[in-house]
Formats: structure tokens, C-alpha cells, sequence
């Protein structure tokens, strides 16, 4: 879907890319995004921030580890995790390592404040290193929140809305950026051992830049296979969430994904992602979407 043509365009060429999302989401719930307008200089430098921040021994990493309450803030360490236990399904720990992060400048305002907003809005957990980090991170996810606004537009055209039905339900919204690392495998996994289990995301959409190596991004087609995901310089993959698919009345589909191991031959790369995941405001009703009743 090229948002350039979306945001610039005219009204067939912003027809054209609404038709296309809507065609992915119910198909197959991913699809690529060219012309996002996130500066390619960010993109590098965040993930060089993300590089740096796992360098290091994991006990200067454990500074900053995710709180006991498993919300994601921090640092999980190589075992921490096992996605497929999302859907019940017992694993090994996936072979990855990851840093986590949530909304920042969170506004002193009830709204921010209440039991139910606590985890959603909980302090992030800024590492002491790399120089620059933060504010590297901070840019980052203004820019991934500008995308997410933008498809959730395209995502309204696409479902036969105003183009701003989406925007008080998002203007608030606690998205996560997860920064990811997937070491070089010495050794054999173990049996059912992935670098990330099969699962589904849980929020309205996710953007995914990650190295194009060997053991990567894996969808479940709709007739059961795993399809290898390789993603072209300059785009990002775009997939929707079990949010989203619900709120669409399940006529978009969330689909169940995972990150392989790579080929033996293949196994001494590191690969690194750079995750967004977008949810809404933890307030949003899921609905109203006339599009979606039948």
C-alpha cells in the first residue's frame, strides 16, 4: 500500500489504496507500507539504539528489566518469553531478547491516572547507554504513532467511513515499541523451540522493520502454510491485531504469525526488529462500524 499516494493523491489514487488495505485485511490481515514518510536516518539510527542497548553483558541489561507485573516496560532477557503460551500452547522460551517501551509524557490528567489506565500509561525504563537512546526512541515512536493515524484513515475508507471515525478513539493511545534481538543460534533449538512462537498480536495494527536474514517474520496462510515474510528496503509490514478484527466484527482477519529459526547454514547472524504495536484508547467501544453488521 504506498500511503504516499494515499495522503498526497487524488481521490481515486486514495480509493485505490483503501481498496487495497481493505482487500489485505480481510485476506490475510499483512501487507507491506511504502511511502510512510518515517525518515530513513531514524529508522537506521534506531535501530544502531536498539544494536547498542543489547551489546552489552546482561547484567547491565537487567538494570532495567521489565517489572514483576510482565507489563511491557524494559528488558526481557534471552528465556523470559514464550508467545505461543498466548493461545495455550506449550513451548520452550523463545530465543530472543528484547527491550520494551510505552507512551511518553504522559499528561497529569485523571484520565492517565485510574486503576484502569495505570498499566497502560506505566513508566518506561530508559537505559543509562547508549548515548542518545532516548531521545532516538522518544522521535521513533512520534513517528510510528503519525503512521498509525494515517492507516487507521486508510483503514476507515476501506471499511466505507468518515475519514476521522478512528481519531477520538486513538488521540490517547497506548501503543508500545518493542526492539528485538534475535541472536546467532550455536547450538541447536530445542524441539518446538522458535525465535518467537505462533500468536497473534493483541492491539488494532503492529509495524515491523526487520533485518531481511534467514529466520524471520513467518505467517499462516489461510490454507495452513507458513509463508516467509521479506521485507524490501524502505517499507515496513503492516498487520492487524485481534483489537482490530474485533472491531471490525471479525471481517478482518488477525493472523496468527511467528519468527523461524534460520537454516543451519545460515544460523551465525544476528537479527534485530523494530516493533510498533498501536492500541487505542483503553476506553475505545469496539463497534458502530455499519460496514461490518452483517
Amino acid at each position: 500500500i504506498d500511503l504516499a499516494g494515499f495522503a498526497g493523491g487524488a481521490q481515486t489514487e486514495r480509493r485505490g489504496a483503501a481498496r487495497g488495505g481493505a482487500a489485505a485485511c480481510e485476506n490475510d490481515g499483512f501487507f507491506l507500507v511504502a511511502g510512510h514518510g518515517a525518515a530513513d536516518a531514524l529508522i537506521a539510527e534506531t535501530r544502531r539504539g536498539a544494536t547498542d542497548f543489547f551489546a552489552p553483558p546482561p547484567k547491565e541489561k537487567m538494570a532495567v528489566r521489565r517489572p514483576p507485573t510482565k507489563i511491557s516496560r524494559g528488558y526481557n532477557w534471552l528465556g523470559d518469553r514464550s508467545l505461543s503460551y498466548s493461545l495455550g500452547v506449550a513451548a520452550p522460551p523463545d530465543l530472543q531478547e528484547a527491550w520494551a517501551m510505552g507512551p511518553i509524557d504522559v499528561p497529569d490528567d485523571p484520565y492517565y491516572r485510574t486503576a484502569d489506565a495505570e498499566k497502560f500509561f506505566a513508566p518506561n525504563h530508559w537505559p543509562d547507554r547508549p548515548a542518545g537512546f532516548r531521545a532516538t526512541l522518544t522521535a521513533y515512536y512520534g513517528a510510528m504513532s503519525d503512521l498509525a493515524a494515517t492507516v487507521m484513515s486508510l483503514f476507515a475508507g476501506a471499511l466505507d467511513l468518515r475519514p476521522d471515525f478512528f481519531a477520538d478513539k486513538i488521540d490517547r493511545h497506548c501503543s508500545n515499541i518493542r526492539l528485538v534481538r534475535y541472536p546467532a543460534q550455536s547450538a541447536a533449538p530445542e524441539p518446538d523451540q522458535l525465535r518467537a512462537g505462533a500468536h497473534t498480536d493483541y492491539g488494532a495494527l503492529t509495524f515491523v522493520r526487520g533485518d531481511d536474514v534467514p529466520g524471520g517474520l513467518q505467517i499462516r496462510h489461510r490454507h495452513g502454510d507458513w509463508i516467509d515474510v521479506s521485507i524490501p528496503p524502505g517499507m515496513f509490514v503492516c498487520n492487524i491485531g485481534d483489537a482490530l478484527a474485533r472491531w471490525t466484527n471479525d471481517r478482518w482477519v488477525s493472523t496468527l504469525h511467528r519468527v523461524g529459526n534460520p537454516p543451519a547454514g545460515a544460523a551465525n547472524v544476528d537479527r534485530v526488529s523494530l516493533v510498533f504495536f498501536h492500541l487505542p484508547n483503553y476506553d475505545a467501544v469496539l463497534g458502530g462500524i455499519e460496514s461490518c453488521r452483517d
